[in-house]
């Protein structure tokens, strides 16, 4: 079976999300077993001039349901980044999965040569083909803040391997 645009984006992000979600699970099991505030993890950022916690998972989140949206027609669900805690985050997660799960996968299948424009920071957009767009925008953008995101949590001593990475509660 050939690669699809739909088999290239959404198990990508399914998939990632789920364990971006055994992650989150794993943190909270920290905090708690150390007997800190989860604040202390939500709220951490690795540089001073980079995003917190929070804000990771609500980039990786809207980098899956935004690339999907633009390459299928479909409106995306926008959600309020208010999430503080664990749960809130988790409940993101569930809600972007089950908005993925719900795109017909021939929405986006076909769309390879589709113009795609998207925000390049607050006042710049750029225009791709959609492959281009999936393949050398989107999907990176997404393992960035996924990958950041764990990053701050094994910083921060949370007991997490590559196997939680790419595998989550699969393994």
């Amino acid at each position: 079976m050939p690669i699809t645009m739909s088999s290239a984006s959404v198990p990508t992000f399914r998939n990632t999300l789920r364990n971006l979600d055994h992650i989150l699970d794993k943190a909270a099991a920290h905090a708690q077993a150390r007997k800190f505030d989860p604040v202390n993890l939500t709220s951490f950022r690795l540089a001073p001039d980079m995003l917190p916690f929070t804000s990771q998972v609500q980039i990786a989140c809207d980098a899956a349901k935004n690339c999907v949206a633009r390459l299928s027609g479909v409106e995306a669900p926008r959600f309020e980044d208010n999430e503080k805690t664990f749960e809130e985050l988790r409940a993101r997660i569930a809600k972007t999965l089950a908005w993925l799960e719900s795109v017909p996968a021939d929405r986006l299948d076909g769309t390879e040569d589709k113009d795609i424009t998207f925000p390049v920071g607050r006042e710049t957009t750029r225009t791709m083909k959609g492959e281009a767009y999936l393949k050398h925008w989107a999907i990176p953008n997404f393992f960035f803040h996924v990958g950041m995101a764990y990053a701050i949590l094994r910083h921060n001593g949370v007991e997490l391997g590559k196997s939680d990475y790419l595998a989550g509660a699969a393994r």
